[in-house]
């Protein structure tokens, strides 16, 4: 394990931010303690690790965002709309939703009204336990596994999950993700790209995430993931404007071919305009 010595801080805080940078500081050595802790365990060990170090993390500091941040209920609404203007175009009747990485279940209650049925999976069954909705079926996972019936989902979705699973139990919950989804059916995916990253606390002192991202990806890998455990087809879209827009995928990998060789403080400001933002923040919707 490569211990955090003296940091350097790459970026300052948000001005608007309530945090010390102490208390950020502080954050950043015990969530890269923790994520080589996962990182480095070997695999029958990590699958029980992911909620442990969660736990430990956020007793160990106690000022983490997630624990102090106070979300209003215009706010909760707000960040649910964005979220559906990106899926309404493919739900139906008919459509079996599928939200790996649950948590309260805000999104999945709201496609329930338009769906005919939600799966709701997560690694936290407390979290899950609150929700009781005809409609819903929730799920509980070890962060690999995809305990639903092969071919029963028209359509997944994850938000900000695949960066905080190890690399090699991603691709072990692609495989049975592909085994749930019927053909024809898809699986709409959103994860911060690393070209205008990190993205957890390491972008105030790192270049590559070290925290609990423990692997962040382009929109290229992705997509080589998917096809890789069985998808025939990814298709970009970006939300713009309110509006889902389908993105040529060949033009967003020769964007991120010529994006990668800029230098990295490039990257990080160029990342901030809306065209450049849009691009790398596209969600990949593979087809079975």
């Amino acid at each position: 394990m490569e211990a955090v010595g003296n940091v350097t801080w790459r970026m300052p805080l948000p001005a608007a931010s309530k945090r010390s940078p102490a208390d950020v500081e502080a954050q950043y050595r015990v969530e890269v303690e923790l994520a080589d802790r996962l990182r480095s365990a070997p695999r029958d060990r990590r699958l029980g690790l992911y909620g442990v170090l969660y736990d430990e993390l956020f007793r160990r500091v106690p000022t983490h965002s997630q624990l102090t941040r106070k979300v209003s209920e215009a706010e909760r609404r707000a960040a649910i709309a964005l979220r559906m203007q990106s899926l309404s175009r493919f739900l139906t009747p008919d459509t079996v939703f599928l939200e790996i990485g649950a948590g309260d279940c805000s999104l999945t209650l709201e496609v329930s009204r338009r769906v005919r049925k939600c799966y709701a999976l997560d690694v936290s069954r407390e979290i899950l336990s609150g929700v009781h909705d005809p409609k819903i079926e929730t799920v509980l996972s070890d962060g690999c596994s995809v305990p639903i019936p092969q071919d029963a989902v028209t359509l997944a979705y994850s938000f900000q999950v695949m960066e905080h699973i190890h690399p090699d139990d991603a691709l072990e919950q692609l495989r049975n993700l592909f085994a749930v989804v019927a053909p024809g059916g898809a699986y709409f995916c959103v994860t911060p790209n690393r070209l205008n990253g990190p993205h957890d606390v390491s972008k105030f002192f790192d270049t590559v995430a070290r925290g609990f991202h423990l692997k962040e990806y382009t929109l290229t890998e992705l997509e080589k993931l998917f096809r890789a455990v069985g998808f025939r087809r990814v298709e970009a879209y970006a939300s713009v404007r309110g509006r889902s827009v389908r993105l040529p995928l060949g033009f967003v990998k020769i964007f991120e071919k010529g994006y990668e060789k800029l230098p990295a403080n490039w990257r990080r400001r160029l990342g901030r305009k809306p065209f450049v933002h849009h691009v790398l923040s596209a969600g990949l919707r593979a087809i079975k």
